[in-house]
């Protein structure tokens, strides 16, 4: 049997991201009557059709969304290895690009992405941004982004492949003002029933497990805000408007930054962050940096 063509499958995974043997010829600088006949070879090597025509498009047959998965694989391992070897080639600081979910703490982000600025001469030069999973995992997709840092794991699909890497689990603490705190005799978390609470906005995933506890420990604490941002979330804590969560790993930074003291903490309830990667192996050095020391 013949070996693979990568030049022929690099046509593939052109035509099948653009959507047009035209549009990939036009990406590439190659005549279309070059590209269609590099995808005959190919279809012929795997004897079954890559494409089918819908409209003006052609869309990847069943067999096509399988081999778009490997090349989309196979290429960015490609630009990942060249990435590597030309940043050790220069001794230049490599930019390390990464997002953080905007459900993530920022007290938890730091934690996170401080080893990757260490004291070297070739600290990576770091290019922190933040949103919404969907768009960030879309520019994740598009090598865009090194990494992302996420409170859940990516889902991946036939025609996208991710890697979720889990970096740190921890249990929640409930903190408040020290004046509210005072008012919380009762043990706990008898004493969180009827308090007012500040919590997380509903949709991610700490606020339904939050719920489910309240439930199962019989209390019902009165919410008097839900917050995307779980800083204002805190600051609002830290005027003593209500009691609020924060992950137990970063208890003592919130206690300190909002003047805030524990009122009970729980490990029934806990919290996850991942790091989610186009690839497999962790080989940016800043990625390995966060993973090592999560």
């Amino acid at each position: 049997m013949s070996k693979l063509n990568y030049k022929h499958l690099h046509y593939f995974w052109t035509v099948a991201n653009e959507g047009s043997i035209a549009a990939a010829g036009a990406r590439l600088h190659v005549t279309p009557q070059s590209i269609s006949t590099q995808l005959k070879s190919l279809e012929r090597h795997w004897g079954a059709p890559l494409f089918r025509r819908e409209g003006r498009r052609l869309v990847p047959t069943e067999l096509g969304e399988t081999v778009r998965g490997y090349a989309e694989e196979i290429f960015s391992l490609g630009q990942e290895l060249d990435g590597v070897v030309r940043s050790r080639a220069t001794a230049a600081p490599r930019r390390l690009r990464v997002a953080v979910v905007d459900a993530v703490p920022k007290l938890i982000a730091y934690r996170l992405l401080r080893p990757t600025l260490g004291d070297g001469d070739n600290t990576p030069h770091l290019i922190c941004r933040e949103g919404r999973l969907e768009e960030l995992l879309d520019e994740l997709v598009r090598h865009r982004l090194d990494l992302v840092i996420a409170d859940r794991p990516a889902i991946s699909d036939a025609n996208v492949r991710l890697y979720s890497h889990k970096l740190i689990e921890c249990g929640i603490s409930f903190m408040a003002a020290p004046g509210l705190a005072r008012g919380l005799a009762d043990g706990f978390p008898d004493c969180l029933d009827t308090v007012p609470m500040l919590l997380p906005a509903g949709g991610v995933p700490l606020r339904h497990a939050l719920d489910q506890w309240f439930a199962d420990a019989g209390v019902s604490p009165r919410v008097v805000g839900e917050f995307d941002d779980s800083a204002l979330m805190k600051a609002f804590g830290h005027a003593g408007i209500g009691v609020f969560p924060c992950a137990d790993l970063i208890e003592s930074e919130v206690a300190g930054q909002y003047a805030a003291v524990c009122v009970g903490r729980t490990d029934r309830v806990g919290e996850s962050y991942y790091a989610l990667s186009a690839h497999r192996r962790l080989a940016h050095p800043g990625v390995s940096a966060i993973a090592g020391g999560a």
